[in-house]
């Protein structure tokens, strides 16, 4: 006789990383956006930022709303589903997009444990705007990939389209079809974070830090008829700035990520001014810091939030968001000497400039044309800074429209090779 669980009567296993949903019901977001939450409508805005046609996406929208899309399969880097279109026979559609890889993951779990109310919000299907900003979670315009069984060779077609919308609204109801997407199951993921909060309480509790010394109220109050009680010894410097609190999104404050990246700010600041004495920031133009700070903002490529942030600081100086993500990239290349390279032409005295066109030469490197500190091709320039390094410049040939690469160097030909990736 067969055991009840032998191979043909054996209960199935739970697949982690497969998930089916029923077909979900049309409805609008209160406030006439097609998702509800801000990671939903991220999604949406990586499809339309990539799509070609806006017709295409107005149809496949109108394909979600009415209900054209069946049920989603969602399993690690697709999203598949049959979409009824204008034939008896719906089509297979589906949309790819790669997962992260085990550094991005590292990323996320370890932000995820450093702070409770990042777990707690988790837990409440919710994600902080911290861990998209550290890990790049939510796709950028072109990372979407569709493709579809039916004739059109639009990108995307509609069927891929109202597949699109359809799975934000299931981002909507449980951000964990997301981690999915990017590679990861719920019940792994749970698992990990319960395994890391666990060791990262263990390890608080174990380096809490000595109790303060006191005094008894009656002592320092006799000891008042002699003298006021010495002063206690200043605390310790912690070994690294606070936490800020948790900022909940509300649509009558502030964006909670900004909020978030100024407490941050903040928190370091005071950090290194206990420990140095001396605040560097201090000494920066409203414009410089505001370079600063975006250039400290840990999303990788300009994803929803960090588009947010450039348009935001660029409209508060009267700039425009590529006029600071141009300077975030010389901030990122030399600091404020590489923002001061990018913004300020100088007359740099006869020497090392003079010497670079011949050893450039040398090196086989095509002739340069000299103007005031720079040498510059169709597509290639160097700048010598004021610190007497070179760097790196490109443009599409025939363009004046410069953008910093490459790491500053003391040796021209250096910085143009390390420009060139050899």
């Amino acid at each position: 006789m067969n055991h009840p669980r032998s191979a043909r009567g054996a209960l199935p296993r739970h697949d982690d990383r497969r998930r089916s949903f029923p077909q979900v019901a049309p409805r609008d977001a209160p406030d006439g956006r097609f998702a509800a939450t801000w990671w939903g409508n991220a999604w949406v805005e990586a499809l339309e930022g990539a799509a070609l046609d806006p017709a295409r996406l107005a149809r496949g929208k109108a394909y979600a709303g009415r209900g054209h899309v069946d049920a989603i399969t969602v399993t690690p880097g697709r999203v598949v589903a049959y979409v009824h279109g204008s034939r008896t026979r719906p089509y297979r559609t589906e949309i790819r997009m790669r997962t992260l890889g085990d550094d991005g993951w590292e990323r996320f779990l370890d932000e995820a444990t450093a702070r409770p109310d990042h777990i707690a919000a988790l837990l409440d299907k919710d994600v902080p705007h911290a861990l998209e900003a550290v890990t790049g979670l939510l796709p950028a315009p072109g990372d979407l990939v569709p493709d579809c069984s039916c004739p059109d060779d639009g990108y995307p077609c509609k069927h891929a389209a109202a597949l699109c919308y359809q799975a934000a609204r299931l981002l909507d109801e449980d951000p964990f079809v997301l981690f999915l997407m990017r590679g990861r199951g719920e019940q792994e993921l749970l698992a990990e974070l319960t395994r890391r909060n666990a060791a990262r309480s263990a390890a608080e509790t174990t380096a809490a830090a000595p109790p303060m010394p006191t005094v008894p109220a009656r002592a320092a109050l006799a000891a008042t008829a002699a003298g006021l009680l010495p002063l206690p010894r200043p605390l310790a410097l912690p070994a690294r700035p606070g936490r800020p609190a948790v900022f909940p999104p509300d649509p009558e404050a502030p964006d909670p990520l900004a909020l978030d990246l100024l407490a941050s700010e903040a928190a370091v600041r005071a950090h290194a001014f206990l420990a140095t004495g001396h605040d560097p920031v201090a000494a920066l133009t409203p414009w410089q810091d505001a370079v600063r700070l975006a250039a400290a903002h840990p999303g990788s490529g300009l994803t929803a939030s960090t588009r947010a942030l450039y348009r935001d600081l660029a409209y508060a100086l009267d700039r425009t968001p590529t006029d600071l993500a141009r300077a975030v990239a010389a901030w990122r290349q030399g600091g404020s000497a590489g923002l001061a390279v990018l913004e300020e032409p100088w007359d740099p005295p006869a020497g090392p400039f003079d010497r670079a066109r011949p050893a450039l030469l040398a090196a086989d490197f095509p002739a340069f044309r000299p103007w005031r500190n720079r040498l510059s091709t169709e597509s290639l320039q160097l700048r010598l800074g004021r610190d007497g390094l070179w760097y790196g410049y490109e443009s599409d040939a025939g363009r004046e429209d410069w953008w910093p690469r490459g790491e500053p160097d003391p040796d021209p030909v250096g910085a143009l090779t390390d420009l060139l990736g050899g």
